[in-house]
């Protein structure tokens, strides 16, 4: 028989932004499995939100909550922490995962496409992250950045999504500046590891697959098992980027 001991993050409390579905709810749920209580966040998916958290709860009562906000709207982030606090009495991991995602060609960028996608993928986790600053220090706590592989390599018509992940990149090296050594602030960098909704065609999705070196895409599982390495195995890790993409970036 074996023995099982406590869970890394038993007693700990994680917010992960954009956690009702797809990879923000496998890394939820990763982080829950490793012991952690999670505060999801959701702007729209309550009903997600919500069956997520019930299954939580279920699995260990009293673990999860649900809060929702328009984190587009600054003011409304200390909202946020302040849920974490009130339901689990600390912060110690923050998740920036909710990001918006869609083409804007040259000649077609919108000020409202900028407001959206730099609002959502950029100016949300700065902010964010600034808002939590103080009870993260309490804790020697982590914020963890979802990135992207194209804010290293740009994806023809995604220039402003491109641009916002590589300020969110730089973001992430210059908090792991700014705020060490009480935190530790790092970045995933997912590839292929789940179809953006409706917006690949067949011919796309296997030209993609060609050009990954293990030619085959991942899961959110992936990414989420990146998150709990991040939380829980890696203490003297920050200001650092890593790539979940089966060698996507190697070569295009």
């Amino acid at each position: 028989m074996v023995a099982t001991g406590t869970p890394p993050l038993a007693a700990r409390t994680a917010l992960v932004t954009g956690a009702a579905r797809r990879v923000g709810a496998a890394i939820a749920t990763a982080l829950h499995a490793a012991g952690a209580n999670v505060v999801i966040h959701y702007r729209s998916s309550r009903a997600e939100a919500d069956a997520l958290a019930e299954n939580f709860n279920r699995i260990r009562a009293g673990s999860a909550v649900t809060v929702s906000a328009d984190l587009l709207e600054v003011e409304q982030h200390p909202r946020l922490v302040a849920a974490a606090k009130s339901a689990f009495g600390a912060l110690d991991i923050l998740v920036n995962n909710a990001s918006t995602f869609y083409p804007t060609p040259v000649g077609e960028i919108t000020l409202a496409a900028w407001e959206d996608l730099i609002g959502s993928n950029l100016k949300a986790p700065l902010f964010l992250s600034q808002a939590a600053v103080p009870a993260l220090r309490a804790r020697q706590g982590l914020i963890l950045n979802i990135v992207d592989i194209h804010g290293m390599r740009p994806l023809p018509d995604y220039p402003l999504y491109s641009t916002a992940k590589a300020g969110l990149i730089m973001l992430t090296r210059a908090l792991a500046r700014e705020l060490g050594p009480e935190i530790r602030v790092n970045g995933i960098a997912p590839g292929p590891v789940m179809w953006p909704e409706g917006e690949l065609d067949l011919p796309m999705k296997q030209e993609i697959v060609r050009k990954t070196a293990l030619k085959r895409i991942g899961t959110p599982e992936d990414v989420a098992q990146c998150a709990v390495y991040f939380a829980t195995a890696a203490p003297f890790v920050t200001g650092q980027i890593l790539a979940v993409d089966g060698g996507r970036s190697l070569g295009w």
